[in-house]
C-alpha cells in the first residue's frame, strides 16, 4: 500500500465582537475567542480549599484548574498525579451585531471532561470526552435583538481518578468562533491528498465539502490557487458550479505542481492551498490550508519507506502534560521540548492514549515529525486506573471513557479523523492502546498476565502457550459480553470511510493472542508493546503482516533489537519526557520518569544516550557515579568496571540507572566513569593523567566505563575518530554556590498572550563552574507585564507547587516560565537565595 500527502486545514474565521463584563456589553473588534473569560470551581468533591475560586476569575483559554492546586498524598490521587479534579463554570460575553445571510460555529479543541454548553441560558450540548475535537453551530441559538449573547460552559470532573495518567481539567485546548457566508465550506471540509508524486509533477486532489442554508438555489464559483513557500503561485483552477438550496454538495478538484518539493523529515516543506467560494466577482468565503507532498509505505518484511526512502521510525511516546502548565500547554512548551527531542535525532511521536491538539499537530508538520495519532485508551470494558493492569474493581472515581464507548466512539473518531487527516505528519492512526487484558479470555489464552511479573517472563520470553494452544483456547473460553475482534473490526471500519491514505494500527500488549482474536486482522501494521522478544516470533509466524514497536523502553537493548532486523521499521520509546501521574501509592512520586527530558524538559542520562545512537553527528557525554552506589563493579582479576549482574543491560527497564553530572566526591574516593558517546574511541583524563583511551566496540552495552580514585580537579573525556581527536568535554570540581546564573531562551517576545520565555536558573561557584551537587531555595523576581506561569526543579520526586515563584533547585538548577500579556515593553528578571543573587535578564515584549 502507498499513501502520499495530507494537509493542515486552516479554516477561514471571520472574528465576532466580544466582551467580558456581563453588564458591558462593548464590540472589542477582531480578537482571539481564547481571551476573556471567566471561570469559577464550583465543586471540589470536598478535597481542596476553593477559596481562590470563590468568586469569577478572570482567565485565558487555554486553562487548566487542576494544575493550580497543591499535590497531595492523602487527598489526591497517584494515578492522575495527586492532583484534583472538581466541577468548573467558565462564562463569556460577546457581541455579534450583524446575523444577516451569516453561519456561525463554535469549535473546541478539546476539553477535559464531560462539558455542557449553554447559549443565553438554552443547552447546547454535552460532550463526554476529554480529547476528540467538537463543533455547534449556534447560528439559530444567537441573541438577534440586540446582539449580546453570554456562553456557558460547564465541566465536570469530579471522577478525577478516570484515567492512569494526569489529564488537567478544563477548557484546555483552544476556541474558536467561526462565522461564515450562509453558502460556505463547513468546519473541516476540506480534504487534501496528493495521489501521484514524482519528481517531475504531483497531482494534488481537493475535496471541498460545501453548504448552503439559503432557502434558494446558489451559483457560485470555486477557485484554488496553490502556493510555495516562497509566496508563489505554482498552480490554480476553478469551477462553476450550483448548489440547491438547504443542501450539501462534495466538489472534487484536481491540480498539478511542476517539480515538486517533498516535506521531508530533515525538509518539512509546506505549500499553501487558498480555497475560495466567489459569487458576482465577491469571494464570501476564504479557507487557507498548509499542505506537503510525501508517500509513505509499510513493508512487512523491508520496513519502512518515506517517499520511495528506506526510514527507520526513531519514535517516542508522549502524553499531553507540559509539567508546570499542566495540561493547558502552550505552543513556545511544546516547540522546545519536540527540538530537543529533534537534536536528539527523535523523527517520530505516538500521541498516546488519546487524540493530540490541532497546534501540536501544526508543529509536528513543521519541524518533520511523523506522528502516530491514537483515539483510545478503553473501548468496551474498563481499565481500573489505581491498579493497572491488575484489574480489582472500578468504582465511581475511576470510571472513565468505557461508560460513554458505546455511545460516542464512532463520533470521536470521526471527529478526530475529520479534524486531523490534513496534517502531513499524521502517518498513522491507533485505535487502541493495550485494550487485550480487558478482555480477560486473551490474556487466559497467552498465558500471560495471570502468572505475569513484570520482572520476568513477560518482557523475556515468548508466550507459554503455542500459537496452536492459543488458537484452541480463544475458540474455548468463555465469552465476555463484547468481542475484541469485532469491536476492532467496528473501529477500523469507521477509520476507512474517512481516510484510507494512512496506515492503521494499534499498540498490543498481547500480540500472541492479537494476531489470533481478529484484532490483528484490522490492523494494517500491528504494533507490540514491550514485547521485541517476539519481533521474530511475529515475523515468522505471520510474515505478511507488517510489526513494529509502539511502547518500548529507553534502552540500548530495544534499538539494537529494531536495528538488527530490517523487517522492524521502527520503535515508539516509553517515553520521550516524563509525565505526570501513573504514580499509584509511590509519593512523593508526582510523575513517571521514563522520560529521555524530565518534566521541565531537562535532558537526562537517557537523552544523552539516545542521541548517540539516533545521530550520525558526533555526541559525548559523561556521567559520573561513586563505585559503591554504581550498576557496575571492579573485576578482581583486571580492575575494570564490569556489571555487578552480567548481561543486565539486555534487560534494563523503564528507569535510567542513577548516575550523576558532577565531579564532587572524597579525596582517592573509587568513582565509576560512564561515557555515553558514538566516537571510535574515548580516552580519559583527570588533571591532564591520562587513565587509557578505550573503544567502543569493546563495550557491549555502548556504555565506556573507567573506575579511578576521585582527584579534586578537572576531568577530561576526548572523542577521538581514526585515532584523530574530534572533540574535547569537561568538567570540574566545583566550590560551594556564589552566584545564580539566569539564561533565556528568548531575548525577545510577542505582546500576543501567548508567546512563553523559558527562564532557567542555574547555580555557580565563583569561577563560573555549574554546581550540581548542592541545592538551594530561589525566588524569581518579575518586573513588568507579563503572567507567572510557575516554576519547577524537574524532578519526577519534587512536590513543590508549580503556581509559585520559588522553587528548591534539582541538580542545582531550576526553571521559570513567563508568558506575555498584550502589552509592549521590557521586563526585567532576577533571582536571589538567601545568600546568592543572580545577573538581571531584560527580554522585549513587542
Amino acid at each position: 500500500m502507498k499513501i502520499a500527502l495530507r494537509s493542515i486545514l486552516k479554516i477561514s474565521v471571520i472574528l465576532v465582537f466580544f466582551s467580558l463584563n456581563a453588564q458591558n456589553y462593548s464590540e472589542i473588534g477582531n480578537h482571539d475567542f481564547n481571551q476573556y473569560w471567566e471561570f469559577k470551581l464550583v465543586e471540589n468533591t470536598g478535597i481542596y480549599d476553593t477559596q481562590q475560586y470563590d468568586n469569577w476569575t478572570k482567565i485565558s483559554i487555554p486553562h487548566d484548574w487542576s494544575v493550580d492546586f497543591s499535590f497531595d498524598a492523602e487527598k489526591g490521587e497517584g494515578a492522575t498525579g495527586y492532583l484534583p479534579g472538581g466541577k468548573g463554570t467558565y462564562r463569556k460575553e460577546f457581541i455579534i451585531s450583524d446575523t444577516k445571510e451569516t453561519t456561525t460555529y463554535l469549535l473546541f479543541d478539546g476539553i477535559y471532561n464531560n462539558s455542557k454548553f449553554y447559549l443565553n441560558d438554552k443547552l447546547l450540548g454535552f460532550h463526554p470526552y476529554g480529547y476528540s475535537p467538537f463543533y455547534f453551530d449556534i447560528t439559530d441559538d444567537l441573541n438577534k435583538t440586540t446582539g449580546k449573547n453570554q456562553l456557558k460552559v460547564d465541566v465536570n470532573r469530579k471522577k478525577y481518578v478516570d484515567s492512569r495518567w494526569y489529564t488537567g481539567s478544563g477548557i484546555y485546548r483552544n476556541v474558536k468562533l467561526i462565522r461564515k457566508n450562509n453558502l460556505h465550506i463547513p468546519v473541516w471540509g476540506i480534504f487534501i491528498t496528493t495521489p501521484e508524486i514524482t519528481t517531475e509533477k504531483a497531482i494534488v486532489n481537493i475535496k471541498s465539502s460545501l453548504k448552503n442554508k439559503f432557502p434558494e438555489n446558489q451559483n457560485f464559483e470555486i477557485q484554488i490557487k496553490i502556493y510555495d513557500d516562497k509566496g508563489e503561485v505554482v498552480s490554480q483552477t476553478s469551477q462553476s458550479k450550483s448548489i440547491e438550496a438547504k443542501n450539501d454538495l462534495e466538489i472534487e478538484s484536481t491540480v498539478q505542481i511542476s517539480n515538486p518539493y517533498l516535506w521531508k523529515l530533515d525538509s518539512p516543506r509546506l505549500y499553501k492551498a487558498v480555497v475560495s467560494i466567489v459569487q458576482n466577482n465577491n469571494i464570501i468565503d476564504e479557507n487557507t490550508i498548509k499542505f506537503g507532498a510525501r508517500e509513505i509505505e509499510f513493508d512487512a518484511d523491508k520496513g519502512f519507506f518515506l517517499n520511495k526512502e528506506h526510514t527507520k521510525i526513531k519514535g517516542v511516546c508522549l502524553h499531553h502534560d507540559g509539567g508546570i502548565v499542566g495540561a493547558a500547554v502552550p505552543k513556545d512548551v511544546w516547540r522546545r521540548r519536540l527540538q530537543k527531542l529533534k537534536d536528539a535525532g527523535c523523527n517520530a511521536i505516538r500521541i498516546s492514549h488519546n487524540p493530540g491538539s490541532d497546534e501540536f499537530l501544526d508543529l509536528c508538520d513543521e519541524m518533520g515529525f511523523l506522528v502516530q495519532d491514537e483515539f483510545f485508551d478503553e473501548w468496551d470494558n474498563p481499565k481500573d486506573k489505581r491498579f493497572n493492569m491488575n484489574e480489582r474493581s472500578v468504582d465511581d472515581i475511576t470510571r472513565g471513557y468505557t461508560e460513554y464507548f458505546q455511545e460516542w466512539a464512532e463520533k470521536d473518531l470521526k471527529n478526530t479523523i475529520l479534524a486531523h487527516r490534513n496534517h502531513p505528519s499524521i502517518f498513522q492512526w491507533s485505535i487502541g492502546n493495550e485494550i487485550e487484558w480487558t478482555y480477560p479470555r486473551n490474556a487466559d489464552a497467552t498465558g500471560f498476565f495471570n502468572n505475569m511479573d513484570w520482572s520476568g517472563n513477560y518482557f523475556w520470553e515468548e508466550p507459554p502457550h503455542s500459537t496452536a494452544q492459543i488458537k484452541e483456547k480463544l475458540a474455548t473460553l468463555p465469552r465476555g459480553k463484547y468481542d475484541i475482534g469485532k469491536t476492532a473490526k467496528k473501529l477500523a471500519a469507521w477509520t476507512r470511510e474517512l481516510d484510507t491514505t494512512r496506515y492503521i494500527t494499534a499498540n498490543c500488549i498481547l500480540p500472541s493472542a492479537s494476531h489470533l482474536s481478529g484484532y490483528a486482522d484490522e490492523l494494517d501494521v500491528v504494533g507490540y508493546s514491550y514485547r521485541r522478544v517476539l519481533y521474530d516470533y511475529g515475523h515468522e509466524n505471520y510474515p505478511d503482516k507488517p510489526i513494529m514497536g509502539t511502547e518500548n523502553l529507553v534502552q540500548w537493548h530495544e534499538w539494537k533489537a529494531v536495528k538488527e532486523r530490517p523487517f522492524i521499521s521502527g520503535t515508539f520509546l516509553w517515553t520521550g519526557i516524563d509525565y505526570m501521574g501513573e504514580s499509584n501509592g509511590q509519593w512523593p512520586r508526582k510523575a513517571t520518569p521514563s522520560g529521555m527530558l524530565d518534566v521541565a524538559g531537562f535532558e537526562k542520562p537517557s537523552y544523552h544516550m539516545m542521541k548517540t545512537l539516533w545521530n550520525d553527528d558526533p555526541h559525548l557525554y559523561v556521567a559520573t557515579q561513586k563505585l559503591e552506589k554504581s550498576i557496575f563493579k571492579e573485576d578482581e582479576n583486571t580492575g575494570e568496571p564490569v556489571e555487578r549482574k552480567k548481561g543486565a543491560w539486555k534487560k534494563a527497564l523503564w528507569v535510567w540507572h542513577d548516575v550523576n553530572e558532577h565531579w564532587n566526591y572524597k579525596d582517592q574516593e573509587k568513582v565509576v566513569i560512564e561515557v555515553y558517546s558514538n566516537y571510535d574511541e574515548v580516552e580519559l583524563c583527570v588533571n591532564e593523567q591520562s587513565y587509557k583511551t578505550k573503544k567502543l566496540e569493546d563495550f557491549e552495552d555502548r556504555i565506556y566505563k573507567w573506575i579511578i580514585p576521585f582527584h579534586k580537579g578537572e576531568l577530561k573525556i576526548i572523542g577521538k575518530k581514526d585515532g584523530e581527536i574530534e572533540e574535547i568535554k569537561t568538567i570540574k570540581t566545583t566550590s560551594e554556590p556564589k552566584n545564580i546564573k539566569l539564561t533565556t531562551d528568548k531575548t525577545v517576545m510577542q505582546a500576543n498572550g501567548y508567546s512563553v520565555a523559558h527562564i532557567i536558573a542555574q547555580l555557580e561557584d565563583a569561577d563560573g563552574n555549574p554546581v550540581k551537587n548542592i541545592e538551594d531555595k530561589i525566588t524569581f523576581s518579575v518586573d513588568g507585564n507579563v503572567s507567572i506561569l510557575g516554576v519547577d526543579n524537574g524532578s519526577a520526586f519534587s512536590v513543590q507547587d508549580y503556581k509559585s515563584n520559588s522553587v528548591q533547585t534539582n541538580n542545582g538548577k531550576c526553571l521559570l516560565l513567563i508568558q506575555s500579556q498584550n502589552e509592549k515593553g521590557d521586563i526585567t528578571i532576577f533571582a536571589t537565595s538567601e545568600k546568592l543573587t543572580s545577573n538581571q535578564l531584560t527580554i522585549n515584549i513587542k
